[in-house]
């Protein structure tokens, strides 16, 4: 079987993307995911994302990790297949849809990408960290020389390391550029290793750093070794709402595999 496909990036968070509004691909097939995702074997990317028809909504956003699994949502897939869901003509500049954590909004302006994210109600702080759910869970800790900092080891103990254990979560590594800006590296998991850029953990990096008091400001740059994001958000209690996550979304190629 002959299978069309499109590659996009998000600040170097690449995905394989599908229109299945046919229903045509196997969605149990998870090897075949990994196939397609493997950077050696298969076209290369940290996950697989479907665009499939919705009820109500404009489309519906279906991810798998590079592993093959179904995953929690991904910030930077959701702006990606915004982009690819215009691309089909499905939407035009603007967009409603259900990702694995429900409903998301997303507009598309000047090239750029901008995703509405779940409000996020419950924040754990702890000596070491920030932990919080972000449509994905997120480990959030400040790590001073993070440019030669081995992300890969220390993000995959703590990954796999209490209190998440089998579950797992997302480990980001934060460094305070100014009031306005952070460096931020995450290791994945799912992809099990480091990723250019993270869109769900550059959201957590925010709300954590604003948080935790590194930060007054509500309109955040995040510098990823991918490129620049930038999240917005209001403060609602103890948590946040009304968060946006904003960047570039590029069709980097269409193939046939």
């Amino acid at each position: 079987m002959q299978l069309t496909f499109y590659k996009y990036q998000g600040t170097g968070n690449d995905f394989v993307m599908i229109d299945n509004r046919q229903q045509l691909f196997d969605k149990n097939d998870t090897k075949r995911i990994a196939f397609l995702c493997d950077r050696r074997f298969g076209i290369g990317a940290d996950g697989l994302i479907l665009l499939e028809k919705h009820d109500t909504y404009d489309f519906k956003m279906v991810y798998f990790n590079a592993d093959g699994n179904e995953s929690s949502m991904c910030g930077n897939g959701g702006r990606c297949i915004t982009a690819f869901a215009n691309f089909l003509g499905v939407i035009k500049d603007a967009a409603t849809f259900e990702a694995i954590d429900g409903k998301h909004k997303a507009t598309l302006k000047n090239q750029l990408v901008s995703l509405q994210m779940q409000d996020v109600n419950t924040i754990e702080n702890h000596k070491t960290h920030v932990f919080l759910n972000t449509g994905s869970p997120h480990h959030v800790q400040m790590q001073d020389d993070l440019s030669d900092f081995d992300v890969y080891t220390f993000g995959k103990k703590i990954r796999y390391g209490k209190p998440y254990n089998e579950k797992g979560s997302n480990v980001n590594f934060v460094a305070k550029i100014s009031e306005e800006k952070f460096a931020v590296r995450t290791y994945e998991r799912g992809v099990e290793d480091e990723t250019l850029s993270c869109g769900t953990g550059v959201t957590a990096v925010a709300l954590a750093m604003n948080y935790i008091g590194e930060t007054e400001k509500n309109i955040i740059t995040l510098q990823t070794q991918g490129g620049e994001l930038q999240v917005s958000f209001e403060t609602s209690g103890n948590g946040y709402k009304n968060i946006w996550l904003t960047g570039p979304a590029t069709q980097v190629f269409k193939g046939n595999i």
